[in-house]
């Protein structure tokens, strides 16, 4: 039998971890649904947006991805890199087109994107429409 891959965006952990938030228990009954069937991961640059939060310490982090069971994936090949950056140059592309303004997100956000559809994992994310329109075929779980 073989595991799928769940990669988490980093909306979905920021949820799960704001318990005070309204998508705290949507958030860990997805992720317990994945959990089921699939191994849970997220990529370095998930980790890096989380610990930009207030009151975020590495250790903090590494215990909680470690006590759920959530692996870390840190490193990223060419293909992801030059996945990220044709999905980022799209989505500027068509930002200016539509809008006549720069873009709003961030190359993070591009990574995110990349790592889940280059591996073939599924994306759990709050943001279905941004990654839909940038990775093409990619699979997305939402709540």
């Amino acid at each position: 039998m073989s595991t799928t891959t769940v990669s988490l965006d980093t909306n979905v952990v920021i949820a799960l971890l704001n318990q005070e938030k309204r998508l705290n228990e949507s958030a860990r009954d997805a992720i317990e649904r994945s959990r089921r069937s699939s191994r849970l991961v997220v990529s370095g640059p998930v980790y890096a947006e989380l610990l930009g939060l207030p009151a975020r310490t590495q250790p903090a982090l590494d215990a909680f991805f470690s006590v759920g069971g959530i692996e870390l994936e840190w490193c990223f090949e060419e293909d992801i890199w030059r996945s990220a950056g044709a999905a980022f140059q799209g989505y500027v592309q068509r930002r200016v087109a539509s809008t006549g303004l720069l873009p709003r997100r961030i190359l993070t956000d591009f990574l995110i994107g990349a790592h889940a559809s280059v591996r073939g994992y599924t994306l759990l994310t709050l943001d279905r429409r941004l990654y839909e329109a940038s990775f093409p075929g990619i699979r997305i779980e939402s709540f």
